[in-house]
């Protein structure tokens, strides 16, 4: 594990959203809008609560390719509808005993003449050494899910 304060792997998608931002904003934080587009291809969200306020819980089971890869954290800042910053934790499996990965993740909306310029920042701070392939395939994922996001606002 590294030291707390040390990065392992950051990552920025940003993206121009052909959406106002108050609809990307609740995107991000009604749970019924999250299942439907969180995680990569391939993945649905069996479980998803988001209590978007600071100190707020966020827990994801991500379900796919015979898996469940499990996710939680806690909202440390909420700026309607202009930033969320919150913990990202993800697990090796539903017990939850196990932290695979600690990140923290900061997603920024800015409106651009009713379209939403949204980045989302992740990055690393702990990261077990079964993280590996996790690790590798973070930006493919970020990526996907993005997309997923674009395409559920249409």
């Amino acid at each position: 594990m590294a030291k707390q304060d040390e990065v392992i792997k950051e990552l920025t998608i940003t993206r121009l959203i052909n959406a106002p931002r108050q609809k990307v904003w609740k995107a991000w934080t009604d749970p019924k809008q999250v299942a439907q587009w969180w995680g990569p291809r391939g993945f649905t969200n069996p479980v998803c609560e988001v209590e978007a306020k600071v100190g707020g819980k966020i827990l994801i089971h991500m379900s796919g390719f015979g898996m469940i890869a499990p996710m939680a954290g806690t909202f440390k800042e909420v700026v309607e509808p202009e930033r969320l910053v919150f913990t990202n934790n993800a697990y090796t499996d539903t017990s939850m005993s196990k932290v695979l990965i600690e990140a923290i993740t900061t997603v920024t909306f800015a409106d651009e003449g009713g379209k939403t310029r949204l980045i989302v920042h992740n990055a690393v701070l702990k990261a077990a050494p079964e993280a590996a392939q996790a690790l590798a395939g973070m930006e493919p994922g970020f990526t996907q899910q993005t997309d997923k996001l674009e395409e559920f606002l249409k």
